[in-house]
């Protein structure tokens, strides 16, 4: 997996090799009840990497003796209560969830993740097995010398169609990316009740999917050192993901994020949907969807297929009093014990062991769209790139605008040449600022 926000030297991948090695090596005497009595608390986001870990939260406290409170928000009024309790240092926050290719930079930049490089290599249990985790996404979380958080999972866009109304209407999924837009508007004459593609429209949600339409296209963000919007592959992506969502999408689909794309793919309300992987179990919930849905990596364009590819870590606030103790919660969190059982709740594991587990491929060889999803997923891992929306500081920013420039389209505003360059001027301005 490639580290979009940073190529890191030798030294800085030997240093990751040795925070690994040094954590399989940690403390002998290792008591789980050591901080017993203390209350922690984690400000979780609402997605189904959270949902799924906290069906356990029992068992962590059975096991620890501490208490831990859940505060649980969706995701951007988690990052805003997030930056809430960081820029006021304080220490209510002790554990929580983090993506290192959105606010990585900016969070470390910041000093608010405390570095858990030490506490690996001192408080932990002997069967975590560190070195069992993807060296890739250690080193994604991994700034200079400073281990952020531990991987959690391994996730990126797919997409999810109904192989059942394909057949029907006489349809395949195209082999190439500019060919969806008609497999969209046929299946709209054939089967006029269902949206024929959706994908997210929410402006700071949305970077997320159109990265990948920009890199399949041929794009890219930036180049020497200047916005690529308005480039020739960049203008032609951004028209192509707005036309897919306004003429093939659901009414309001210019607020939709994760949660109202899954509603809809489940209820049967959606021929295809461009969404993260973690969703798999949401959009088969109930079994609806479990026999007649297929999953694929979005198709090439003119650039090949590029996808993306991310996973959330679990952080420790470098202003909790707790630092060790939350520690304790994130390895419980990321264990191979704990994490083999999120992978059969549909969170794709961040350890090999636990993909190549017999219990995993009997999960897996259950049900043919899960062997899809899985492949769609290894695929994703071996090829794909962390880039969502620009390599800076400001990322968050940056994908605000280029949300921004989706909207204008979708909501009929602008012309993509215009879309684009007010969005570059504003982007190139964020750049400067670096």
């Amino acid at each position: 997996m490639s580290q979009a926000l940073r190529c890191p030297s030798l030294h800085a991948l030997a240093a990751v090799v040795a925070i690994l090695c040094a954590g399989a090596t940690g403390a002998q005497d290792f008591n789980w009840k050591k901080h017993q009595g203390k209350t922690l608390t984690f400000l979780a986001n609402n997605n189904p990497v959270a949902n799924a870990l906290l069906k356990y939260q029992g068992e962590f406290e059975q096991q620890t003796g501490m208490t831990l409170k859940v505060d649980a928000y969706q995701e951007q009024q988690m990052r805003q209560r997030l930056v809430t309790v960081m820029n006021a240092r304080s220490d209510e926050v002790d554990v929580f969830m983090s993506l290192p290719s959105r606010e990585g930079l900016q969070f470390a930049k910041a000093g608010w993740y405390a570095d858990l490089a030490e506490l690996l290599k001192s408080a932990s249990a002997r069967d975590y097995d560190a070195t069992g985790l993807s060296a890739g996404m250690i080193r994604d979380a991994t700034y200079g010398k400073q281990l952020t958080g531990i991987p959690m999972n391994v996730e990126g866009p797919v997409l999810y169609y109904r192989k059942d109304l394909l057949r029907k209407c006489g349809l395949a999924l195209p082999e190439s990316l500019t060919g969806l837009e008609a497999v969209a508007a046929k299946l709209k004459r054939c089967e006029p009740g269902i949206a024929p593609f959706v994908s997210r429209g929410l402006k700071p949600a949305l970077p997320f999917t159109h990265s990948v339409f920009l890199r399949n296209m041929g794009g890219q963000y930036m180049k020497d050192g200047r916005s690529q919007l308005c480039s020739q592959a960049g203008q032609a992506s951004l028209a192509l993901y707005a036309r897919l969502l306004k003429d093939y999408g659901p009414p309001g689909v210019v607020n939709y994020n994760f949660y109202q794309i899954s509603s809809l793919y489940k209820e049967g309300k959606a021929a295809m949907a461009f969404e993260s992987s973690n969703e798999l179990r949401n959009m088969m919930d109930g079994g609806a969807r479990l026999k007649d849905t297929a999953v694929a990596v979005l198709p090439a364009g003119p650039g090949g297929s590029r996808p993306t590819v991310i996973g959330w870590i679990m952080s420790v606030s470098a202003h909790s009093k707790h630092k060790e103790a939350a520690w304790y919660f994130v390895q419980w969190a990321t264990s191979p014990a704990i994490q083999a059982r999120l992978a059969l709740d549909g969170i794709a594991p961040p350890r090999a062991a636990v993909a190549q587990a017999p219990g995993y491929k009997a999960w897996m060889d259950e049900q043919p769209v899960r062997s899809e999803w899985v492949a769609a997923v290894n695929e994703l891992a071996r090829t794909g790139t962390s880039e969502v929306g620009y390599p800076i500081a400001a990322n968050p920013a940056s994908r605000e605008l280029i949300g921004q420039a989706v909207t204008e389209l979708l909501l009929g505003q602008k012309l993509p040449a215009q879309a684009c360059a007010d969005a570059d001027r504003q982007l190139d301005a964020l750049i400067a600022k670096e």
